[in-house]
């Protein structure tokens, strides 16, 4: 008799325990996924409308400084004092979104990314490209060469 021949007929509860907790792993798994997406979608819908406000008030803030100047100024002088504050305003704020976007990535672009490349590739079979020589190789030419 063998030893195996007690358990064979477990064979098929395994097969199907394994298939059960892969489908409940799977589904909770699904459901978790959906509530983080959820909750997700809100904060991105929340920070547009925030955005969308902030134009909206933007533009109304330009229009008062344009307003307050018209009172002294010919309306097309007011609108181009106002245009060119508001041009002065965003080339500011572009800079500042440049100087700050370059202190956190301090990698300049030609580096490989997350550090510096493999010495060997991942299956151990050594080099991923043959060692460069110090020396240029010899030809026979080099040998019958009198400066050498």
């Amino acid at each position: 008799m063998n030893r195996s021949e007690p358990l064979d007929h477990l064979e098929h509860l395994d097969k199907e325990l394994v298939e059960e907790l892969a489908q409940v792993a799977r589904v909770t798994i699904r459901e978790e996924l959906r509530e983080q997406t959820r909750k997700q979608r809100r904060t991105a819908v929340l920070y547009g409308a925030s955005g969308a406000a902030a134009l909206y008030a933007g533009g109304a803030v330009v229009v008062a400084v344009g307003l307050a100047l018209a009172i002294g100024l010919p309306g097309w002088a007011a609108a181009l004092i106002t245009g060119a504050l508001m041009a002065a305003v965003a080339f500011a704020l572009r800079a500042s979104a440049h100087s700050s976007s370059s202190e956190h990535h301090p990698h300049p672009p030609h580096r490989v990314v997350g550090g510096t490349p493999p010495v060997a590739p991942p299956g151990g079979l050594g080099m991923p490209y043959p060692p460069i020589p110090k020396n240029p190789p010899e030809t026979p030419a080099d040998l019958d060469d009198p400066r050498r």
